[in-house]
């Protein structure tokens, strides 16, 4: 069965950092890459960063780019998102998601296979 749990969200002041991992279970690790996809209220989900665990390529949207770190723990099959200088706007539930067909093709080309359940993020003002 496959499996993605999502931990680390919480509630930070602006310019905080919080990190989220997502842990993978039920599939070849490898063979997969994992993305993450935010969805704050009333708004769609969005993908915002994935990598690819077999080459490691890393894709981020232009409203995390230089703010977030994407990076994968191949021998703990476990994603993580580093997420720094956060603004009120990235509140969200942040769901990950796997998808065989690559990064960063499972954020603007695909809807991933796979899906966890969110972790919510709380940016303060």
């Amino acid at each position: 069965e496959v499996q993605l749990q999502a931990s680390g969200g919480g509630l930070v002041q602006a310019g905080g950092s919080l990190r989220l991992s997502c842990a993978a279970s039920g599939f070849t690790f490898d063979d997969y890459a994992i993305g993450w996809f935010p969805q704050a209220p009333g708004k769609e989900r969005e993908g915002v960063s994935c990598i690819s665990s077999s080459d490691g390529v890393t894709y981020y949207a232009d409203s995390v780019k230089g703010r977030f770190t994407i990076s994968s723990d191949n021998a703990k099959n476990t994603v993580y998102l580093q997420m720094n200088s956060l603004k009120p706007e990235d509140t969200a539930v942040y769901y990950c998601a796997a998808d065989p067909r690559g990064c960063p093709a499972l954020i603007l080309d695909y809807i991933p296979d796979y899906w966890g359940q969110g972790t919510l993020v709380t940016v303060s003002s």
